[in-house]
């Protein structure tokens, strides 16, 4: 059972992913700016510091020592027991999932074809850097997209999560990858972009990249980034 929720975790890192991961590679050093310019994305926004958690925001707390707060109505849940690792869901009100949070899960990828991509928002999160790991960059959490085709599908995704990967700075970019290092191994914690689940301003007929462009300026977006760039480790008790 435990093997197949690490199973499950690791296919859910690849969705987000493009065609293109293989062999694991160690993250280069990033300074993560909160400013957000990168050449062929020229939707990109400026990040925010990140914001006070308001009062009647809940808290949920991993058997593996994460937390994270997340709105009023939301849900989420964790089938715990004797599987490894967090797999915890998160939901609106209306049952829609809004992000995963998985953890234990094996870190590592090759870029081997690029894309062309936009960052819609971009963070660093100095609360999930490892004591003693500053070598090998801080994690952000991006909002960003790869293709250019109608999407979403093989071609064409776009994705919000924490990753540990350096910033873009040519006109193409490697496969997303949201994964950041968490004892033992790694974890992941965003979800892919779909206008059936995420709801998006605009007609129906609009293409997939102008929805999602849309939807970063959305409160329910603004939601998840909240909820995702609090993610940190839990206080110790006792």
């Amino acid at each position: 059972m435990a093997r197949a929720r690490q199973m499950a975790g690791a296919a859910l890192a690849l969705a987000v992913l493009l065609a293109g991961c293989a062999a694991p590679v160690t993250p280069t050093e990033s300074t993560a700016p909160t400013t957000t310019t990168v050449p062929g994305s020229p939707t990109a926004a400026t990040a925010t510091p990140p914001e006070t958690t308001p009062s009647n925001w809940q808290t949920f707390t991993t058997s593996d020592g994460l937390s994270f707060d997340y709105p009023p109505g939301w849900t989420a849940r964790d089938p715990g027991g004797d599987l490894a690792g967090a797999f915890v869901d998160v939901t609106n009100a209306a049952g829609k999932p809004m992000a995963q949070l998985r953890t234990n899960i094996v870190t590592g990828a090759e870029c081997t074809v690029q894309y062309p991509y936009q960052v819609y928002d971009s963070q660093p999160l100095q609360a999930l850097v490892e004591a003693g790991s500053a070598d090998r960059g801080v994690p952000r959490y991006v909002f960003e997209s790869r293709g250019d085709g109608t999407g979403p599908g093989p071609s064409t995704t776009a994705a919000y999560g924490i990753t540990m990967m350096p910033e873009e700075t040519g006109p193409l970019a490697c496969p997303m990858f949201h994964l950041f290092l968490w004892p033992p191994s790694g974890a992941l914690f965003g979800g892919t972009y779909n206008p059936a689940n995420n709801l998006t301003p605009g007609p129906s007929s609009l293409p997939y990249l102008e929805k999602a462009k849309r939807y970063a300026g959305t409160e329910e977006y603004q939601s998840i980034r909240k909820m995702i760039t609090s993610l940190r480790p839990a206080k110790a008790t006792g």
